[in-house]
């Protein structure tokens, strides 16, 4: 059986990287290696039945030196605190990639919510709001959509939390729906700011989107949305997945029909006219670039070697383990790191929390056209940096991030920040 991966030690381990990159002093370390807070809560909820279920749940707050905590909220049954403690790390130096002001924080519950009923998950969302209000705020941690959550839970917590507080708190969090304070274009976000990435990360090798290959693990909001713009753009796409399997099509799939198809079915499976396929053969496939939008460590040291995509575009939190990553790069395959890749859904969150506190709405031009500066300003400072030291993609976003936060927390007087040398720093490659 092979070894479970811990996406917080592998973090860790890339802080720890850095650190020592930058010649850092330890206390940086000491303060970025561990979350701030962490709330662990235990949540009864009134079953349909009338029985009382007990759930588990955690808030993280990794770093808020640059202003408050974001991130987001996931219910699922494999979430466990070393995972939200990785995924709060995560939003930490995404935002400080893309320089907007915001710490990290992530949260989620350990449930299954295909088995609860509307009225339940309802409850659960509420009850989740009760448990943690202390530490939640516009001011202070602002929760968002995240696996299996979407706007109508961001609604029942937005509420509650508004009952809480004695008045409407719309800034408390983000990914809401449009008529109580959400923002056009959040919806497509993320998946709008990985077609940014990819695009000018094959202008910089010469190349252009319109015709290429792609293959994307994972066919949920960000998956889809990014597989219907690419199509839009006249890319192939070669292959979908969800978590029943996948499909591949050599001349390509239109996902708006594989949409209605998983509408009418529950998966993209049987797709008609498309070979089924599983999640781990969609990885392997040929093709130009492999976007994977699904769960974390799909891409292992057993399944890299044959990994033949040319660029892969992180959409996923966390999808490449540290041994994976070694691999790619030892073969040439340019990996876009999911801390600069996937950051135009809190990058657009960013843009609610805003229009939420002025009380003045933009245009979905207006986000969109927004969203292209910040993602474009933010590869070209990390593809910069890439190139000067000679090091990877996401070392040097790293880099850029961690040398951020170090610079906040300094100036604040929580550490020193010093640097044992203050001549030019020298980045290896990992």
């Amino acid at each position: 059986m092979a070894k479970a991966v811990n996406s917080f030690a592998a973090v860790q381990e890339e802080i720890r990287i850095a650190v020592k990159q930058l010649n850092l002093d330890t206390d940086v370390y000491e303060m970025l290696k561990e979350p701030k807070r962490s709330l662990s809560v235990m949540i009864p909820v009134r079953m349909d039945d009338g029985t009382t279920r007990v759930f588990s749940g955690y808030r993280v707050q990794h770093n808020d030196a640059l202003g408050p905590a974001k991130g987001g909220m996931r219910f699922h049954p494999d979430v466990s605190l070393d995972d939200v403690k990785a995924l709060s790390t995560w939003m930490t130096f995404k935002c400080a990639v893309v320089g907007i002001p915001y710490g990290g924080a992530k949260g989620g519950v350990i449930c299954e919510p295909k088995s609860l009923s509307p009225a339940e998950l309802e409850r659960l969302s509420r009850a989740y709001v009760r448990a943690t209000s202390p530490i939640l705020g516009p001011d202070q941690d602002i929760p968002a959509p995240d696996v299996n959550t979407n706007a109508q839970v961001m609604s029942w917590m937005m509420d509650e939390y508004s009952a809480i507080a004695g008045h409407n708190a719309f800034g408390m969090i983000t990914g809401k729906p449009l008529i109580i304070g959400g923002s056009l274009g959040r919806t497509e976000a993320t998946a709008r700011g990985v077609v940014f990435i990819l695009e000018e990360t094959l202008r910089t090798l010469g190349r252009t989107i319109e015709g290429i290959s792609v293959a994307i693990q994972g066919f949920g909001n960000v998956g889809s949305h990014a597989a219907k713009i690419l199509y839009d753009k006249n890319v192939k796409i070669i292959a979908l997945s969800d978590v029943k399997g996948g499909i591949f099509q050599t001349k390509g799939l239109n996902p708006y029909k594989v949409s209605e198809h998983q509408a009418l079915t529950g998966s993209v499976v049987n797709y008609p006219g498309a070979k089924t396929i599983s999640n781990a053969e969609l990885l392997e496939l040929s093709c130009d670039v492999l976007i994977p939008a699904a769960l974390e460590n799909q891409i292992t040291a057993s399944n890299a070697p044959r990994i033949q995509a040319q660029v892969i575009i992180e959409a996923a939190n966390g999808p490449t383990t540290r041994e994976a990553d070694r691999i790619l790069e030892s073969r040439g395959i340019l990996v876009v790191p999911d801390i600069l890749a996937n950051a135009g859904g809190v990058t657009v969150s960013y843009f609610e929390w805003v229009q939420n506190n002025m009380g003045f709405y933009w245009s979905e031009e207006e986000v969109n056209r927004r969203l292209g500066e910040i993602m474009v300003q933010a590869f070209h400072r990390v593809h910069l940096h890439m190139t000067k030291e000679q090091t990877s993609m996401r070392a040097a976003a790293y880099l850029l991030a961690v040398k951020r936060v170090a610079e906040a927390m300094q100036i604040r007087g929580w550490v020193s920040g010093k640097s044992t040398r203050q001549d030019k720093v020298k980045v290896t490659a990992r």
